[in-house]
Parts: C-alpha cells; sequence; structure tokens
C-alpha cells in the first residue's frame, strides 16, 4: 500500500526541489528554456509573490488559456502556493466556451497567451470584452464578465487593459519571502487545489473541485505504478488544460523529481519523436489515437526511440496491434494502460507494468493503492455479479464536488462517498476491470442492450481495420440501429458488404451495424477522447433520421 502524502503542492514542491536541486525540472524545447529544480522554485516563488502583488486573494479563482507553455507549468504552482485555485481553459476554445468558463468558474484574473495558428486568443477575448481596451490594468470592468478583473498576456508585446507576464515577474521582486511563507503556511491539503473542466463528451462542461490531497496521492501512486525516479523524463505530449496533462504528467514528473520535457505548444508528432530522441525520454503518455500518429509518421523509422521504457495509455480502448508496436517497436515495454475521471482526481484504475500485454489491452487494470471500485445495477444500484456488466462507482480521492452545481454534484457523488461514473465494465476475481462504454452510449435495441466495445473488439481484428467506433442511431421498430465507422489501414480498402460479412460470422444477428461509414478520423476532444455524441448528431443528419 503507498503510504499517504499530507502535503499541498506548494510544500512539496519545496521538499523536491531541497533534494534534487541541480536535477533537470523542465525542458522547454521550442522556447529553448532550461529549468533545474532549484531554477524552477525560484521562478515559481517569484510569480507567486507577484500575484499576491497583485493582490490575488486565497480560494481566489485564475484562469489559465495557453497552450503547452513553460508559464503555464509555472502559473499551475505559483497558484498553488498562494492558494488560489486554477482553471484551466482548452487552447482552442471559442468565444462561447470562454465566456461559458470564464463566467460559470467566477475567475477573477485570466492568463492567456496570444494564441495559435486559428484561435488569438487577444482578438477573441477583446471581443468578449470590447471595456479592456479603455481599462486601467488590473482594473477591467467587463459586462459581460462581471468577475473578471485582471488579464495578463504572455506576450513580447502590450496590449491595452492587460499586463504582461513580465511584469508579474517585477512585481515579485519588491514582495518579502515572508509574506509568500505566510500565505503558503495558510493553506492546507483539503483546499481546493484546480478548477477543471469536464471534457464535454456529454452535456455542458462541470467545474471539477479538486483538492491538493487528492491530487496528490493519486498522482502519487500512479508515479510508483510506473516506477518513476528522479532518472526518468517525461515528454508532455498532452495538453496541460486538461488533467492528463497539469496533473498525471506534469505533477508526476515533480512527485518523483524527474525532467518534464516539452516537445511543442501542441500535439506535433514529429516534435514528439524529435524529443523523445533529442532528450533521451523514458516515458511517453496519449490516448491510443496519439500513439497511432506517432506511428503513423512518415520519418517515424527514422528516430532512435531507444530510451523509452514506461508511460499511460488512456482515454479509450487500445488495440492489440497498437500495444504490440508500441512496446516492441517504440521499445515502452513497461507502458499500462489507465481508466480515470476528473472526479476522481484522475486515475482510478491502472495495469501494472508486468501484466500480460493481452490484460493490458483487454482491461484497464485492477484499482490503485487506496481506491476501491465496485459495479453496480444502474437501476437497482445493488452489486453486480463477478464479471456481470455494471456501472462503474469508485471510492477514495473523490472532487469536492462540481463548482456551483449541488443537483448534478449529488447525482454523481452519493451518499457514501461513491462517485457514480457513468462508465460501464466488469471486474473478474482478480479485480481487474474491463469497460464496455458509456452508460449514456449504451444501444438499446427492442430488448436486447448492446455493449458498442462488444462489436469494436470484433472489427478491431479484421486485419484492414485501424480503428472503429460504434455507436447507437435512431431505429425503426427496434429502438435503435448500430452504426460503426471504420477508419481502415493506410493503403487498404474495403467494401460495406466485406465488413458486414466479417461481423456475420462473429456477431449474433442484433448486433450487426446497419450503417458503415469509412472516415480518415473521429470527432475528438483535445486528449484524444472520441466524441460519439457528435458522431450520432453527424449520422442523424446524413442519414435523415429522426
Amino acid at each position: 500500500m503507498v503510504e499517504l502524502l499530507r502535503t499541498t503542492v506548494g510544500d512539496l514542491l519545496d521538499e523536491v526541489a531541497l533534494r534534487f536541486p541541480d536535477r533537470e525540472a523542465l525542458i522547454d524545447i521550442p522556447a529553448g528554456r532550461r529549468f533545474s529544480y532549484r531554477e524552477f522554485l525560484e521562478i515559481v516563488n517569484r510569480s507567486a509573490k507577484g500575484f499576491l502583488k497583485l493582490g490575488i486573494k486565497k480560494g481566489e479563482h485564475l484562469a489559465l488559456w495557453t497552450p503547452n507553455l513553460t508559464e503555464a507549468i509555472i502559473t499551475e504552482f505559483a497558484a498553488a502556493k498562494i492558494g488560489a485555485v486554477l482553471m484551466s481553459v482548452d487552447t482552442n476554445a471559442q468565444p462561447q466556451q470562454l465566456e461559458y468558463l470564464l463566467r460559470q468558474s467566477d475567475s477573477r484574473t485570466l492568463i492567456m497567451s496570444e494564441g495559435t495558428a486559428g484561435t488569438e486568443h487577444i482578438e477573441i477575448i477583446r471581443r468578449l470584452c470590447p471595456e479592456v481596451d479603455t481599462s486601467e490594468p488590473g482594473k477591467l470592468n467587463c459586462r459581460a464578465l462581471p468577475e473578471l478583473r485582471r488579464i495578463i498576456a504572455i506576450s513580447d508585446r502590450t496590449h491595452p487593459g492587460m499586463m504582461t507576464w513580465q511584469e508579474i515577474l517585477q512585481a515579485g521582486h519588491d514582495v518579502p519571502d515572508a509574506l509568500l511563507s505566510e500565505r503558503q503556511n495558510s493553506c492546507s491539503e483539503d483546499d481546493c487545489v484546480t478548477l477543471l473542466y469536464t471534457s464535454g463528451t456529454t452535456g455542458a462542461p462541470k467545474g471539477v473541485m479538486s483538492t491538493h490531497f487528492g491530487i496528490i496521492n493519486t498522482t502519487l501512486a500512479a508515479a510508483e505504478n510506473q516506477k518513476l525516479t528522479q532518472s526518468d523524463r517525461l515528454c508532455l505530449s498532452v495538453p496541460l488544460s486538461h488533467m492528463f496533462g497539469c496533473i498525471c504528467v506534469t505533477l508526476a514528473g515533480v512527485v518523483k523529481g524527474a525532467a518534464i520535457v516539452i516537445p511543442s505548444e501542441t500535439f506535433a508528432p514529429r516534435k514528439v519523436l524529435e524529443a523523445i530522441a533529442g532528450e533521451s525520454c523514458t516515458t511517453i503518455y496519449g490516448s491510443p489515437a496519439a500513439f497511432i500518429a506517432l506511428m503513423e509518421d512518415p520519418e517515424y523509422g527514422k528516430f532512435d526511440l531507444g530510451s523509452l521504457r514506461t508511460g499511460i495509455m488512456g482515454g479509450a480502448q487500445c488495440p492489440l496491434e497498437v500495444m504490440k508496436r508500441v512496446t516492441e517497436e517504440m521499445g515502452a515495454r513497461e507502458i499500462v494502460i489507465g481508466y480515470g475521471q476528473t472526479e476522481a482526481s484522475s486515475w482510478i484504475t491502472m495495469t501494472r507494468p508486468d501484466d500480460p500485454l493481452e490484460l493490458r489491452v483487454s482491461t484497464v487494470g485492477r484499482p490503485l493503492p487506496n481506491v476501491e471500485v465496485k459495479l453496480i445495477d444502474p437501476l437497482s444500484g445493488h452489486e453486480v455479479p463477478t464479471g456481470a456488466v455494471g456501472e462503474i462507482c469508485a471510492k477514495g480521492f473523490n472532487m469536492k464536488g462540481y463548482y456551483k452545481m449541488p443537483a448534478a454534484t449529488a447525482n454523481a457523488i452519493d451518499s457514501e462517498g461513491w462517485l457514480h461514473t457513468g462508465d460501464l465494465g466488469t471486474m473478474d476475481k482478480e479485480g481487474y476491470v474491463r469497460t464496455t462504454g458509456r452508460l449514456k452510449e449504451v444501444i438499446v435495441r427492442g430488448a436486447e442492450t448492446i455493449y458498442p466495445a462488444e462489436i469494436e473488439e470484433v472489427l478491431f481484428s479484421h486485419p484492414k481495420i485501424s480503428n472503429v467506433q460504434a455507436f447507437g442511431v435512431p431505429g425503426k421498430p427496434t429502438g435503435e440501429d448500430v452504426a460503426v465507422w471504420i477508419k481502415l489501414e493506410e493503403g487498404t480498402s474495403a467494401a460495406e458488404e466485406e465488413i458486414l460479412q466479417y461481423c456475420r460470422e462473429r456477431l449474433p444477428e442484433t448486433h450487426l451495424p446497419r450503417y458503415i461509414k469509412f472516415v480518415t478520423g473521429f470527432p475528438m476532444t483535445l486528449l484524444g477522447k472520441v466524441q460519439k455524441f457528435r458522431m450520432r448528431e453527424i449520422a442523424i443528419q446524413e442519414y435523415g433520421l429522426e
């Protein structure tokens, strides 16, 4: 059993920097910057003092809207040190999304980059808050966002009504160390430290309030499971705007005193491969789709990836052939599969590095230390027998709740503290969990309940199929019909009848797809999670269904 840490994120960084002052903490390849743990702590403290000078209070919500930048990681730890609550926004957020998140979260400070190609952050915020052009920096009075007072631009240019990142660092020079220590010492392990929003694969995003205790201890358990040490070098190939990036990778690196390598501001397969080879990265993270993208890069075979050892694949089912290539070709022989939710402070279950390959693709592993898992009948609430399908429920390091959504919180966490994930799965007698889909994505065909994973597992075994997603669409008189979207292996072709015959030989009649579509990709979240609700919407429109 992993011993629980009762500390805060700020105190954790202090302790790690004291133990490993000269080890590399952060390597930002695009910016050409490198920090030892001593240097990283220094700039975090200076930023934290700059935030204090601005008047950011304990418990105040601080929004971060950037791609993977050094400043984003600095902000994460600086905010934790002063007791502010970090709220992250997707890099590609459009005005409506940005307004919803900033308004719903009551964020008073926004730290933002100038944006990336196609997403001009400065222009978006000016359209949303035109008052910024005539406001004194730090005294914004925005009609659309009444709580927002400060905008800090990570930019070499100055913008009306906004402060620059360098001005914050400069302001930190004048703040006594004792003032920062006083604020940091007032923070508790049970305080909320992050307000991360659900990905929106179903419905409006909800703000998940996580504590220092929760995110530190799930991260520690996952890091121990990966056998991470201060000698590891973690390739940050997932977005910092989600828990996978800012907690599961970044905090895991800090927990163990390992190095974090930023290959690019946004996911770019070639840059990730270059970073692994050039910086001797030992770990790699992402969804199966991200690993497939790496291996489909035209230059993939030219890179020496021999330094890779481990990492975590999560967010979707992993085909056996993909896992074989990751472990054998890429060399990440100890890579594990993880299953979790933001509401659970990240990971719930995980396979072990020494699990057989078949277990690492057919299951999402066993519960992490100090985490309990049970499967229940969604209708009766009673636990289901071993091997039967039920809703996955978890208890251990769950969120404090959804911000300003008490009804949704009560619906997600019951009176006994169990988180109802909305995911369906089975558990065997050894405790290994297999996911079968989302409760909302179950296909109901007459009296038959069909789990999309049952169809996907069969089609994944077809030699021409690279990826496949099954989902339900309205059908008469059966209730719902099965639709599948298929991505073929490069250079191959297939006809609908060929796929249908393959299914007939391996699936019951009720599970046969009525609609088959060949695609080059799937609608995804930034983390590589397939948005089946979008596929369903598109299919309903394409086929003229009600």
